[in-house]
């Protein structure tokens, strides 16, 4: 397919970030769009991910975008005709020490006063929800039944085919290899395919992020680095239905998947800052272990699959997003560390209205890329794998 010269809007990353908002910016009327991916959709951090979709955070405004993420994913296959396979079986924090109670007890009531049905349960509870887990020093557990997952795969897929039935253009093995600016205005995005002539670029790069800032003179502190995960055979349907999470166990992740039936997950061992993504026997080794002293019975579980993928962290593991004031017109929303995949609907929704209205009830202050600077961080981001 031949590349269009012209673009009113050019998004640069077709992971689920950059897809979400150009479907979001297309059906607020928004025309001319053009999404470029190097690879092929979703290769970057989004088909790499855990799948996990969660509302427990510890602040407000990660609460706040969680709540209305959900309600997006409740309905994504009305919104984007097809089944992404969102299944709400709950997130289950292990809880080990008193200190971890009490801040997850803060965490909570935080959550419950925005609406978020979070509760502290006991180990006899957890293991009603999950037969399988192992109780041995568990205090208690925070739990949360409208927390859930998703399939990375198909999701993906709804938001480019929704937003290509709105008019947005999408190109694959489409490299950005320059953004030319004069005098503070985009010009052209300069591609491996050719130029685009336009005046709106949006990264939504992630672990690229930086790479294209550099283009423009921006320094947003976003770094690479590898993470891993891991996946089982199939066993018995309905085992593990929720995300299992121990920050005991180096921030262990686990669930079953919803259609196969294998345990994916990951815990907390990363490399880099690096673009290399080759798996470990070191995380083959660590997360066996981790995972059988919380499952047990997955000692007996063959692993199929191990692979590397992205988190593209910033200085407190929140995301950097809003429009770059020294470039007209120039946007970010990169940054996720590890959060990108279940955020990417409200998202979308923020960045769409933000461009099209110059305003949004959304949170969007949260995220301001310019907190770096001034070095007000914001609280770090509960953040696994």
């Amino acid at each position: 397919m031949k590349m269009k010269n012209k673009a009113k809007t050019v998004i640069i990353g077709g992971g689920i970030i950059g897809l979400s908002i150009a479907y979001n910016l297309a059906k607020l009327g928004a025309e001319d769009i053009v999404v470029l991916e190097k690879n092929y959709l979703g290769s970057g951090s989004t088909f790499r991910c855990g799948s996990g979709i969660r509302q427990q955070f510890g602040d407000e405004a990660n609460i706040k975008m969680m709540k209305r993420s959900v309600e997006l994913w409740s309905r994504m296959e009305e919104d984007l005709g097809m089944d992404v396979d969102f299944r709400q079986g709950g997130y289950l924090f292990l809880l080990y020490d008193e200190d971890e109670v009490r801040d997850f007890k803060k965490n909570v009531e935080l959550q419950n006063r925005f609406g978020v049905p979070s509760r502290i349960i006991t180990p006899e509870e957890a293991k009603e929800i999950v037969p399988l887990l192992n109780t041995e020093g568990l205090l208690s557990a925070a739990w949360n039944h409208t927390d859930g997952k998703a399939n990375p795969f198909k999701t993906v897929f709804a938001y480019a085919n929704a937003a290509k039935r709105l008019g947005v253009d999408i190109y694959e093995y489409t490299e950005a290899q320059n953004i030319k600016v004069e005098n503070g205005s985009i010009k052209e995005v300069i591609t491996n395919r050719g130029k685009i002539e336009t005046r709106r670029v949006i990264n939504a790069a992630n672990g690229w992020a930086k790479i294209l800032n550099k283009m423009v003179g921006v320094d947003i502190p976003i770094e690479p680095y590898k993470h891993q995960g891991v996946k089982t055979e199939p066993i018995k349907d309905g085992e593990i239905k929720p995300m299992v999470v121990s920050f005991k166990h180096d921030g262990i992740y686990l669930t079953q998947e919803a259609e196969q039936g294998g345990i994916i997950g990951g815990y907390g061992l990363k490399y880099g800052p690096t673009f290399d993504i080759t798996p470990t026997y070191e995380f083959l080794r660590g997360v066996s272990y981790r995972f059988s002293q919380v499952i047990p019975a997955l000692k007996y579980a063959n692993v199929i699959r191990i692979w590397g993928g992205y988190y593209a962290e910033t200085p407190d593991g929140n995301a950097a997003i809003g429009r770059i004031k020294e470039i007209d017109e120039y946007y970010i929303a990169a940054g996720f560390s590890g959060h990108g995949f279940m955020l990417a609907p409200a998202v979308g929704e923020m960045v769409a209205e933000d461009i099209i209205y110059g305003k949004t009830s959304k949170p969007l202050w949260f995220y301001d890329p310019y907190r770096f600077q001034r070095g007000e961080l914001r609280g770090k981001a509960i953040q696994m794998g």
